[in-house]
């Protein structure tokens, strides 16, 4: 597989792993998304125990407001982080 594809698996992997626990196998709740960010984002969320900061992050997320977090919405969120990311590092 490209560099690409291997990313684009790595990300389905990494929501499947997480999803499912508390409901939904192809949804988020909050606290499957809270232990999502703390393990695989932690080096950039911190280790995100504030609860108002991860009731806002899974709001502004949750872009249907059912509650969930779906596949599209994480997406959403690795995309901005990557973005975000790509600016930082070209800056000069």
């Amino acid at each position: 597989m490209s560099d690409i594809q291997t990313a684009m698996a790595l990300l389905i992997k990494a929501f499947h792993t997480y999803s499912g626990k508390e409901g939904d196998k192809l949804t988020l709740s909050k606290g499957e998304l809270k232990e999502l960010l703390q393990k695989e984002l932690g080096d950039i969320f911190g280790k995100t125990s504030d609860k108002a900061a991860i009731d806002k992050i899974f709001n502004d997320l949750d872009a249907n407001a059912d509650g969930t977090v779906d596949f599209q919405e994480y997406v959403t969120l690795v995309a901005c982080l990557t973005m975000l990311c790509n600016e930082f590092f070209t800056k000069k």
